[in-house]
């Protein structure tokens, strides 16, 4: 009861001087609002990094050739891409995967009067699940159309819209570079993915672009997804030891392949962000500091101001640590409504800014609790020295105060 009385009697306190005690408590709000905005934006901006990597396929390996050295101490250039006769090592030396090979290149699509730049990617069926990304409309490529180079192909959804209107892709002649060929199948539309949109390609059977687009039988990729949780790094081995004896790499030299596994570059990015949002967050936190000086500040104010309230209280009988209570639960009252009130500004703000960056908001409810109670405690903290002040005072000499 004699808290809650306490409390009461802060309310009214604080309530004497709204404006006084707004601007008090800004610097907590502002504080508070600010870590709340930066952690929650940091937590969204880490999320959708990485369900965009994530949604580039389970367990998925990239394998691309990479640089080789000229001589010792020589310069480094690109190495030679795969070949087929690699890629059918991988297949049957590697157990426990499944692999696509592909290669890319950018082109221009021709329908009618309209001319659309875009990148052209031969492929196989793997790529659909290794990728995790079904066809929506129509079908995938047959067995005869991947052997026989069939000049058919699989459009993403940003094609269709910006080639074909929005629909009637299926069954059309498209003419991708010089080739015409045939849409048997639209794909499911995918986010972008770190500034590109990943929508906007073509694919085709890998032999009809390596015959008919590259003039060449170069694989510059190799999509490989392990096919149990957890095996990507028993996978990614047995492809590096399959690729160093294929390509005659000599026991002790570098590699001129690299295997990213995206997992690994997902934990990066989100490792990244995360440590990005902290510091942040800490940058934030300064104005908290501010606010508890603030605080300080206006509590001295206060006990000068009551220096008679306080002597008669001390007079009739009142204990210093009750006078001590009596401040510091003001000191705490005044920086808990601030702490409230930046609580809405920075859910707030996060909000608007996860809008903005088009990230999915969810609000963290530790992070809102943990900051509430920073900002009780270091109400606390701050009106320690004011409220140890007030009671300590001498009620002799406050009494005569002016």
């Amino acid at each position: 009861m004699i808290v809650w009385s306490t409390i009461g009697m802060s309310l009214r306190q604080i309530g004497r001087n709204k404006m006084r005690s707004f601007l008090t408590a800004l610097g907590i709000v502002i504080g508070v609002g600010a870590v709340i905005a930066m952690v929650h934006l940091g937590d969204a901006a880490t999320r959708n990094v990485t369900d965009r990597i994530s949604a580039m396929g389970q367990n998925l390996l990239m394998v691309q050739p990479g640089t080789r050295r000229r001589g010792p101490g020589g310069s480094r250039s690109e190495a030679k891409p795969f070949d087929e006769r690699v890629v059918r090592a991988l297949e049957s030396e590697v157990s426990g995967a499944i692999f696509a090979p592909s290669a890319s290149s950018r082109a221009t699509v021709v329908l009618g009067n309209t001319n659309w730049p875009t990148t052209v990617t031969g492929t196989t069926n793997g790529f659909f699940k290794i990728r995790d990304w079904p066809v929506v409309e129509g079908r995938e490529f047959e067995a005869g159309e991947l052997r026989a180079a069939t000049p058919v192909c699989i459009v993403g959804k940003t094609i269709v819209d910006e080639v074909f209107g929005g629909t009637g892709a299926l069954d059309a002649q498209l003419r991708v570079g010089k080739l015409s060929c045939r849409v048997i199948g639209v794909l499911e539309s995918k986010s972008s993915m770190m500034g590109q949109d990943q929508d906007d390609l073509v694919l085709m059977p890998l032999s009809t672009f390596q015959r008919r687009i590259a003039g060449n039988w170069d694989i510059s990729m190799v999509y490989v997804s392990a096919l149990v949780d957890g095996t990507t790094e028993e996978v990614q081995s047995q492809i590096e030891t399959v690729l160093r004896e294929k390509r005659r790499i000599a026991p002790g030299a570098d590699d001129d392949f690299n295997v990213r596994d995206m997992a690994e570059i997902a934990e990066t990015v989100s490792g990244t962000f995360e440590a990005l949002s902290m510091l942040l967050s800490f940058i934030a936190a300064v104005s908290l500091l501010v606010g508890g000086i603030g605080i300080m500040n206006i509590m001295l104010v206060s006990v000068t101001e009551r220096t008679r309230e306080i002597g008669i209280r001390l007079a009739i009988g009142a204990r210093g640590r009750e006078v001590l209570w009596q401040f510091l639960i003001e000191s705490a009252v005044l920086s808990g409504i601030g702490g409230l009130l930046g609580i809405g500004v920075g859910l707030g703000g996060a909000y608007g800014l996860c809008q903005l960056a088009e990230f999915t908001f969810a609000p963290v409810p530790s992070i809102i609790v943990i900051a509430f109670l920073i900002s009780a405690v270091i109400g606390v903290m701050f009106g320690f020295w004011p409220a140890y002040k007030a009671a300590r005072l001498d009620p002799i000499e406050a009494l005569r105060h002016e």
